[in-house]
């Protein structure tokens, strides 16, 4: 394993802890949501970077996964919310 990957995965493993404390801890669910969101993208960018570390491509699929599944949760979150808060008012 390269230094710089290294480096890469523990500085987004420290922000991965913070984002799973903003998941358990958020004050709404669009906190939760967002912090969710985030920690896909964290993953997504470990993933990208030791794509681009080692000159290989075999984890592009998982990427495309992480983010397609990143979308959905997030529209699904935005429409939860937007029901309920028509509901309300």
């Amino acid at each position: 394993m390269s230094p710089l990957l290294l480096v890469i995965i523990i500085v987004f493993g420290i922000a991965a802890v913070l984002t799973i404390y903003r998941i358990v801890r958020g004050p709404s669910i669009l906190d939760r949501a967002v912090a969710s969101d985030v920690l896909l993208t964290e993953v997504m960018c470990v993933l990208g970077a030791e794509m681009a570390i080692n000159h290989h491509t075999r984890s592009l699929p998982v990427l495309l996964i992480i983010a397609a599944v990143g979308v959905f949760g997030s529209i699904s979150v935005a429409r939860y919310v937007a029901r309920r808060d028509n509901q309300t008012s």
